[in-house]
């Protein structure tokens, strides 16, 4: 079976897809895969440390166009790694920081438990 070469988006419209995920929902993740198929476990630890806390959040999988996605939340962030999590337009960190602040008993405060 043969994959045809990640066609990817273009950097403009990867910057204005992370930008309304970003405004218009109160906690997103951008991870490498679908909440269903997370592709990495960094993405996997962070939705169940969300899931925990959290029934409705967005998820924007991010392997469509890696390269820009990594450009367009470095922006944002200043990190270029993914899972990145932000929560009313915040940025909180990826999976490491959402253990750490669940360690700390931190994260359901954090994303606003409902």
């Amino acid at each position: 079976m043969d994959f045809p070469p990640n066609q990817g988006l273009d950097q403009e419209e990867v910057d204005e897809r992370v930008e309304t995920a970003i405004e218009d929902n109160d906690v997103v993740l951008f991870m490498k895969g679908t909440a269903l198929m997370p592709q990495c476990g960094y993405s996997r630890r962070a939705l169940g440390l969300i899931d925990q806390y959290r029934e409705e959040y967005e998820t924007v999988d991010t392997l469509e166009s890696l390269d820009e996605f990594r450009v367009a939340l470095e922006r944002h962030s200043g990190w270029e790694t993914i899972p990145q999590t932000f929560v009313d337009g915040e940025f909180v960190g990826g999976s490491d920081i959402l253990a750490e602040l669940e360690e700390r008993g931190e994260l359901a405060e954090t994303l606003e438990a409902e």
